[in-house]
């Protein structure tokens, strides 16, 4: 339906589509003055943590802005509470004439796939994954975008960091559900622990995540943050003093427990934790950060210019889609030396003499 005249039918469609048990779109339309793009619509449908979730949905909806103050395209999103909103949120933005539809989360793969079949004249990006039929195999489609971050890359110079960084020889992580977009980060991050070790003849220990077994910490869901509080807790008592949250706002809980506690750091994931979750400056060490806005603006330009492609994209660190944030309030305290190690073993990894594994890469 790209730039195309928006028949009779879809206000019809529009109002049946609304009457489903998705949460009713959110009208976000804007245009950039001079722009000649307000005949192109881009819709978002979030993940249940919310739009504000400080972590992966927020990064998609700056995308989102920011392609419509750039492009003056016209915009609209919807919020999912539960995952049983994603498929009627997308079925709403469908029938509201999108052009193209932007689904945020591994998540939403099923439902993304199922309606981008039902509609191919409907563009798709996802983030975090590839669309996926019925039984959760992954399909490729004419008319979806993936959009993949390989964080385990990342996360392998945050366990390096925490490594360097903890006076307790013990750090943590946990993850809100095991998924392969969350124990991605899990995995990198053990290995960055494992790298330190070898390379400085240390044994720091790592909580919550067994990478062989691939089983270890998780709250269940990315909305209960009293239980990531309680949990970070529980690692604290066991030594950790450095704890990397892989759970969008359950992460407000780790933050929480590290105030409580005296020489507890947290790394953040997604976005730089700082700049979202300013007030906890003094407690994050890091972020382990992953471009979904810009990823997610990029994809939307390719919509506007009709070049839109199917071919996946995939954040490294060579092409900067992902990498780690700032040390901020850190930035004196982490030790020269400890920053050009992790310089090193970033530019090896780029040139591909270390390779980071994980069973969830993309």
């Amino acid at each position: 339906m790209k730039r195309a005249a928006k028949v009779t039918a879809v206000a019809t469609l529009s109002a049946l589509a609304l009457a489903a048990c998705g949460a009713a779109p959110e009208d976000d339309s804007s245009s950039a003055d001079g722009a000649d793009n307000s005949d192109f619509k881009a819709c978002m449908v979030s993940d249940a943590g919310g739009f504000d979730d400080k972590s992966f949905n927020e990064s998609g909806k700056r995308g989102l802005d920011a392609a419509s103050d750039e492009l003056g395209i016209e915009t609209q999103t919807a919020e999912s509470q539960a995952n049983a909103d994603y498929a009627p949120n997308i079925t709403n933005l469908v029938s509201e004439g999108c052009d193209m539809i932007v689904t945020v989360g591994f998540l939403l793969a099923t439902a993304t796939g199922d309606a981008a079949t039902d509609n191919p004249d409907t563009e798709f990006a996802i983030v975090d994954s590839t669309a996926q039929d019925a039984d959760g195999n992954p399909i490729e489609l004419d008319n979806v975008k993936p959009l993949s971050f390989d964080t385990a890359q990342a996360s392998y110079l945050a366990g390096y960091v925490a490594a360097g960084m903890s006076e307790t020889g013990t750090v943590a992580t946990y993850g809100g559900l095991q998924i392969p977009t969350v124990t991605i980060f899990m995995d990198g991050f053990v290995d960055g622990v494992a790298k330190y070790n070898e390379d400085n003849g240390t044994d720091v220990k790592t909580l919550g995540w067994d990478k062989e077994a691939q089983n270890g910490s998780f709250v269940g869901n990315f909305e209960d943050q009293a239980q990531g509080q309680q949990l970070t807790q529980t690692f604290i008592e066991q030594g950790a003093d450095v704890v990397l949250p892989v759970a969008g706002p359950v992460g407000l809980g780790t933050l929480a427990a590290a105030r409580d506690a005296d020489g507890v750091s947290v790394i953040w994931v997604d976005s730089d934790g700082v700049e979202t979750n300013p007030d906890y400056s003094d407690i994050i060490l890091t972020s382990v950060m992953k471009g979904i806005d810009a990823g997610v603006q990029d994809v939307i330009t390719t919509g506007v210019n009709d070049e839109f492609s199917n071919e996946a994209y995939v954040g490294t660190l060579e092409n900067e889609g992902v990498g780690l944030a700032p040390f901020h309030d850190f930035e004196e305290t982490v030790p020269q030396e400890l920053k050009d190690q992790v310089d090193a073993i970033k530019q090896e990894i780029i040139d591909g003499s270390i390779v980071v594994e994980s069973p969830s890469a993309p």
